[in-house]
């Protein structure tokens, strides 16, 4: 990780204030440089996040960082300044042996970084950035991929970008196959395992014909004309003495992908796929079960349980965000609380306000 960041900083990328640390004492040199909490810890060669966290204190920070190191394999952690509340991305990006690049699939997470991407709710093709703020990391993403040295294949390349300032960073990069390549591949039919082996034996990008349009080669970028949203699947009532807080370590055991002309229909479409009884965001008659509290799907819940249940990451925290504007709370009130875009926020408002309409109709008939 320190080579990466060395070399993303020498091609004029930016990365997280950061440090390493191969024992608890350098950690915390590492943690008094930073000067400031929270801190995510990020074990060396560990896959999901295992080992990783956020600490908000210095306790939770030793108490994190031991873990770590413990489950790292070479005994090594990154200490990085935290980017939570931030804007996450990902860019799958394809390159051949005469250095021709493309994007295959631009994805964004509708969580906000501090949630492991494979927990996170995610987007493709991406809805919030300005064309010129794409194209940027677009550049970007080239430039990261040669500068690692990926003569072919494809790589997943993570941008956080601040919603504030528009600063924009490098978290990491994965060079090869991933599980975001995989969704990649689904949302826009490009077969990237496929074209990466055939660019791996010497062929290049405009002589690998496409397989879905027959007409145009791979070196032509997908445009998808559709939303693809991924929901990630979690089994916390299996196991009820795990901790359901959403953080930088993987918890989901699945996920589903559902396509739609709106991202409100595909939505709807992966929170019924997920299997948990679920017709879409709410309105569906289900009942809600908190500690010993039973409510009915369209009751009014305590304003005190929705703020807690929207400002700690959880696996109903999408459920809730319809409970809290059903509840009066502003878009502004749920993007603080949250740090979800408001253009996300905006579109869950219209499918809530669309259920309203519907269960005024029934209070006429």
């Amino acid at each position: 990780r320190l080579v990466f960041k060395k070399l993303m900083l020498s091609i004029g990328l930016d990365v997280p204030e950061s440090g390493i640390a191969h024992s608890i004492e350098e950690a915390r040199v590492v943690a008094e440089k930073i000067g400031h909490y929270p801190l995510i810890i990020r074990p060396a060669f560990t896959l999901g996040g295992t080992g990783g966290g956020i600490a908000y204190n210095r306790v939770e920070f030793e108490e994190i960082a031991k873990r770590g190191l413990e489950l790292s394999p070479v005994s090594e952690i990154l200490i990085e300044e935290s980017l939570l509340g931030w804007k996450e991305f990902e860019m799958e990006v394809m390159r051949d042996k005469a250095d021709n690049c493309v994007v295959i699939c631009s994805i964004e997470n509708l969580d906000p970084m501090g949630i492991h991407t494979g927990d996170s709710i995610t987007v493709a093709p991406i809805q919030t950035l300005t064309d010129k703020e794409y194209q940027i990391m677009r550049d970007a993403s080239f430039a990261v991929i040669r500068a690692v040295g990926v003569e072919t294949g494809g790589s997943n390349i993570q941008f956080a970008v601040n919603p504030e300032t528009g600063r924009m960073v490098v978290i990491e990069m994965n060079p090869r196959v991933s599980r975001s390549s995989a969704l990649a591949s689904k949302a826009t039919g490009f077969p990237i395992a496929k074209i990466a082996a055939k660019l791996a034996v010497g062929y290049l990008l405009h002589e690998i014909p496409n397989d879905i349009t027959k007409e145009t080669p791979a070196s032509f970028e997908p445009t998808i004309d559709y939303v693809v949203v991924k929901v990630p699947r979690f089994a916390f009532e299996k196991f009820p003495q795990a901790d359901s807080t959403l953080t930088t370590q993987m918890k989901s055991v699945g996920e589903a992908m559902a396509i739609g002309r709106t991202f409100k229909e595909a939505l709807q479409k992966a929170l019924r796929s997920i299997e948990t009884g679920r017709f879409g965001i709410g309105g569906d008659g289900k009942k809600l079960r908190i500690e010993n509290e039973v409510y009915q799907d369209r009751d009014i819940l305590p304003r005190g349980l929705i703020l807690k249940k929207l400002s700690t990451p959880n696996a109903e925290r999408i459920f809730f965000i319809r409970h809290a504007m059903r509840a009066g709370f502003s878009d502004n009130e749920i993007y603080q609380l949250t740090k979800i875009d408001p253009w996300f926020i905006a579109q869950i408002r219209e499918l809530v306000e669309f259920e309203e309409q519907l269960a005024n109709l029934r209070k006429l008939n």
